[in-house]
């Protein structure tokens, strides 16, 4: 089976996009596909690279029309029909998120040339309303592109199911084939035993619990975390060590220890690590403390990665979370607008390692069964599959 992976981000580039495009490319190569993956050039990277199965072609350039009418006559060359599997966020693709030819190129591709356009949407659209005129106009053209790229699409895959609710309407009608396919873990959980007890014994004595908090410490959860974090250091009978990690964790503990400067002990950031060390200091951690405006989801590869390492995980339960964190037991749920609620449920933990090893242990099975890279790319070759079969099927009723 060929894939031709349509991306705006590929490592070495970071980003979410980037690291889930490579774990799809990369699973889908080990199951035997062959994979090329389109992508815009990275500082230091050759045009194209191959290995591991994935051949990596950066010749889409600032994804203007040069550039796709050039990846077009490439992809061309390839036989037919070729299967477009598009990595898809707005504001990924220049042109400020408005790149309507793009758009419009993923239509002609489907139409006039044949192929197999399927979309993996990892955010939708700007909401209208939530901020000035201008935005409201992107939120505008934002829609006229969900409509060309429905118009192009023989499937959708949502990383949360909430996406489909956005954008079944702008399939104007079209039975568009709609499915959930949850963001697996970036960061494979490789640590051993003893390097996540050396990594700990970095930033905790012996006996003292160590909350870890990752991500990229955007203004929402940032806030969350200047208000929980002091009041969780300051409970007498809440002796913790407090570890931050990811970018931005540096700067984050900068600002707490200026306004609580005699936490500055108990309290360490890493900065950015690489994805070996990244899972040394996560499964160095006795849970997780995961605050998310809009609710825990599975598009969260922070909550992720909590799971994949098996920690137990406190998060937050908003307009975003999925029905199955509620029913799973596998999270410790706050309200996302509860600030006393999610320092309970932290301290209810801290309180009870039992408690706290039931629930890594719940969250490593939730991870196997439902967001591993092996689910995901079993659902994509298995949709393939189908859609292969019922094409054959078709032309030899017709032969007939």
């Amino acid at each position: 089976m060929d894939w031709h992976v349509i991306t705006c981000e590929y490592p070495p580039s970071v980003g979410g996009v980037a690291d889930h495009t490579r774990l799809v490319a990369e699973g889908l190569a080990a199951s035997g596909d062959r994979v090329c993956v389109w992508c815009p050039a990275a500082e230091g990277e050759a045009a194209r690279v191959e290995g591991g199965g994935v051949s990596v072609r950066r010749e889409l350039g600032g994804f203007r029309p040069s550039d796709l009418r050039r990846v077009g006559r490439a992809l061309d060359g390839f036989d037919a029909p070729r299967r477009l599997l598009v990595q898809w966020v707005p504001h990924g693709y220049g042109y400020r998120s408005m790149n309507v030819w793009f758009c419009l190129w993923l239509w002609a591709r489907a139409v006039l040339h044949g192929d197999e356009v399927t979309l993996v949407v990892h955010e939708p659209f700007l909401a209208f309303g939530e901020g000035s005129r201008r935005q409201d106009a992107v939120a505008l053209v934002h829609r006229l592109m969900t409509t060309a790229l429905l118009a192009s699409a023989r499937r959708v895959w949502t990383t949360i199911p909430k996406w489909e609710e956005c954008w079944r309407p702008y399939a104007l009608g079209r039975r568009v084939p709609f499915g959930w396919l949850p963001v697996p873990s970036t960061t494979p959980a490789t640590a051993t035993a003893s390097e996540a007890a050396a990594t700990r014994s970095l930033y905790a004595e012996d006996g003292v619990p160590l909350v870890g908090h990752f991500g990229t410490y955007g203004d929402l959860i940032a806030g969350a975390l200047r208000d929980l974090l002091p009041r969780l250091l300051s409970i007498k009978e809440t002796d913790c060590a407090v570890l931050l990690m990811g970018q931005g964790s540096e700067a984050m503990r900068e600002e707490l220890l200026r306004a609580h400067p005699r936490v500055a002990k108990r309290i360490h950031a890493t900065g950015t690590l690489a994805s070996e060390a990244l899972s040394r200091h996560l499964a160095a951690c006795d849970l997780l403390v995961q605050p998310y405006p809009d609710g825990v989801s599975a598009r969260r590869t922070s909550a992720m990665a909590g799971l994949a390492h098996g920690l137990a995980v406190v998060t937050t339960k908003g307009r975003l979370t999925e029905g199955l964190w509620q029913e799973c037991g596998a999270v410790a749920l706050a309200p996302a607008d509860d600030d006393d609620a999610l320092l309970d449920e932290v301290r209810r933990l801290l309180a009870s390692p039992e408690s706290r090893a039931r629930l890594g242990e719940a969250a490593r099975k939730l991870y196997r069964e439902r967001f591993d890279i092996s689910p995901t790319v079993a659902t994509l070759r298995g949709a393939a599959d189908e859609r292969a079969g019922a094409a054959h099927a078709l032309a030899k009723g017709a032969e007939a």
